[in-house]
């Protein structure tokens, strides 16, 4: 922003202490992520946000005239929590993910140097960022649906010297032309792992992702076969757009005790397994296994299917995940 130096000097300083919150919170353990927050601002990609307010939505910037709605949207930019940054007929489309879970996800990437990866999901490019100051402009791809999403954050990116790759398209097709991947890292909730993307893939390659209501975390073994568990760590985001359908819808939970229902572990079984539980199937076995926390759940990939399952992919509990679009 072309902010007068009082201003800079109050966004300097709440990026700041944003960086040291996330430290004390443990999740910048690697010095190098560490740096990348530290040389990053969220607020450089985050010019205006949407909150809820009434029954509709406040558009919140900071060029707004108003000191107070600046100071709003100042906090709001440097709060650790996700930012609506785009909606359409007052749809969530895009947004600026939690910075702590932003976190959580790069180290649970493990890239090294020399790393080639493939971002799913745009948004503001603030993750592009953050990866092109660990890695370099060079190995990072970056892939969003919509043209005004990409532009958006290639000037965002540009204005602090990033200049990643950043590509117009479809993110289940993946990027080809800039294959292999050592890593893939999606920013969007997935029904199910898009085949594209393993053929894409080193051997080796790690893919991390949002399913159901958690974060998978698959190894590639080659352009046939992925595999890997769930990490502990919940995550919500805005579902992928384009050729891969939207996830199967979980099975009304009517007659299921309430402190369940509200579960968010058994939630993120019920939806894991959409389709091919029923709810009251789903909750038996939860219950029969010790109420599962999400790291005993894995999923499998392969040509002749995808599989979602509990503790062992050989069974006795595999599910089919998602269905093709």
């Amino acid at each position: 922003m072309g902010a007068h130096p009082e201003v800079r000097d109050v966004l300097e300083t709440a990026h700041a202490a944003q960086v040291r919150e996330l430290d004390a919170a443990g999740v910048l353990v690697d010095p190098a992520w560490r740096a990348a927050f530290e040389g990053v601002p969220r607020h450089a990609f985050v010019p205006y946000f949407w909150t809820g307010r009434g029954a509709g939505h406040e558009r919140l910037w900071g060029e707004d005239p108003d000191p107070e709605q600046r100071a709003r949207w100042l906090r709001g930019v440097y709060t650790d929590t996700p930012l609506a940054t785009r909606l359409r007929d007052g749809e969530l489309v895009s947004s600026s993910s939690q910075p702590s879970l932003m976190a959580k996800m790069l180290n649970a990437l493990d890239v090294r140097e020399g790393h080639r990866v493939l971002e799913i999901g745009t948004g503001t490019g603030y993750n592009a960022a953050l990866l092109c100051h660990r890695l370099g402009d060079d190995l990072v791809t970056t892939v969003d649906l919509e043209e005004e999403i990409t532009e958006s954050a290639r000037t965002h990116l540009a204005a602090l010297g990033y200049r990643p790759t950043v590509v117009t398209g479809d993110g289940a097709r993946g990027c080809p032309s800039r294959a292999p991947f050592d890593r893939i890292l999606v920013t969007c909730t997935l029904p199910r792992i898009p085949p594209a993307w393993l053929g894409q893939c080193r051997p080796g390659a790690r893919v991390l992702a949002p399913l159901s209501t958690g974060l998978i975390a698959l190894t590639v073994r080659d352009a046939e076969l992925a595999e890997g568990r769930f990490l502990h760590t919940s995550a919500y985001f805005v579902p992928l757009r384009g050729a891969t359908a939207a996830p199967p819808p979980a099975e009304p939970s009517y007659g299921l005790p309430y402190e369940l229902v509200e579960n968010e572990r058994f939630q993120f079984m019920l939806v894991l397994t959409a389709g091919a539980l029923h709810a009251r199937e789903a909750l038996d076995l939860w219950r029969g296994e010790g109420r599962p926390a999400r790291e005993r759940f894995g999923v499998t990939v392969t040509p002749e299917g995808q599989w979602s399952w509990l503790d062992d992919p050989q069974g006795p509990y595999v599910w089919p995940l998602g269905e093709t679009g």
